[in-house]
């Protein structure tokens, strides 16, 4: 069940068996088996990858439903033996903006936002990682790019902050429209932080082409960097700016300036459900005016 999710999601059994780290042929007759037992074939290959058949999109909610009630279990088996239960496990994605943390540490441990006493534990890793790591249990709460859906888990956006352009030789200060981009090399991370699928996702959804330096940077300082050296183009979020000698422009879409986005993200079956709904609440950006008022 859990490899027809994964073809499902990723639209290649291929692309699938590389998520779970299996070999092509046994995620295949993994599927193959379901499909006996179930009388029907859950998949069909054509010109546009893997699709479900009929079938298999009445039956992949289904899966995806219980696959999600077994991840349930341990995790909240985890929970309850839990020593204390003080704790907030928290993981952040590198790419969130250390001032966000801050206020969560704030909110947890020095405001008193939530009934009884907590402490803040934190974890970094990338996306896949973190993700994994709450639907484990291992985690109760997680801050991450809004780049793609977490089904049945409660999402909350917290904050958003502009994205930037570092380039080898600005042509100026004003704000680079995104359609300028086109025909210069992009700079791209691994896709671990959640940075490249933003951008990614970005010119996809302005059906505008990406073309991508050959190599990869691999952390946000040497993303910038490497635009200073020349070798390319680099997008990035504003708070990833390190050296203050670093030129950098707004990027725009027709004028209007292009932000990515944070969520927190957690289960809303844990335990912990009601804090960590309040610790989301709290650490929601407010505008001056209201934050004065």
């Amino acid at each position: 069940m859990r490899y027809a999710e994964a073809v499902a999601k990723a639209g290649s059994f291929s692309a699938a068996a590389r998520a779970y780290g299996v070999t092509q042929p046994a995620l295949s007759n993994g599927i193959a088996k379901l499909e006996s037992r179930l009388g029907e074939r859950l998949f069909d290959r054509s010109a546009r990858g893997v699709v479900p058949t009929s079938f298999g999109a009445q039956m992949l909610p289904l899966i995806q439903r219980a696959t999600a009630a077994l991840d349930d279990i341990p995790a909240q088996a985890k929970r309850w033996n839990a020593p204390g239960g003080e704790d907030i496990r928290m993981g952040v994605s590198p790419l969130i903006d250390p001032g966000l943390v801050a206020r969560a540490y704030t909110a947890v441990c020095c405001l008193g936002a939530l009934p009884g006493p907590h402490q803040l534990v934190l974890r970094e890793a990338s996306v896949a990682d973190l993700r994994a790591a709450l639907s484990a249990g291992d985690l109760d709460l997680i801050l991450i790019p809004s780049v793609a859906p977490m089904p049945r888990y409660e999402h909350r956006v917290v904050a958003s902050e502009p994205v930037v352009v570092v380039e080898p030789a600005p042509a100026g200060r004003g704000p680079v429209e995104l359609h300028e981009l086109i025909d210069k090399p992009l700079i791209l991370l691994p896709d671990t932080c959640g940075l490249t699928t933003f951008v990614r996702d970005l010119f996809q959804s302005h059906d505008l082409p990406l073309r991508a330096y050959p190599g990869e940077a691999s952390t946000h300082r040497v993303l910038e960097e490497w635009a200073n050296l020349g070798l390319g183009t680099a997008v990035l979020p504003r708070s990833k700016v390190t050296s203050p000698a670093t030129l950098h422009r707004a990027l725009v879409e027709d004028g209007a300036e292009i932000e990515i986005f944070y969520e927190a993200v957690w289960n809303p079956n844990s335990a912990l459900a009601p804090e960590l709904r309040r610790l989301a609440e709290t650490l929601v950006e407010r505008p001056a005016s209201a934050a004065q008022g």
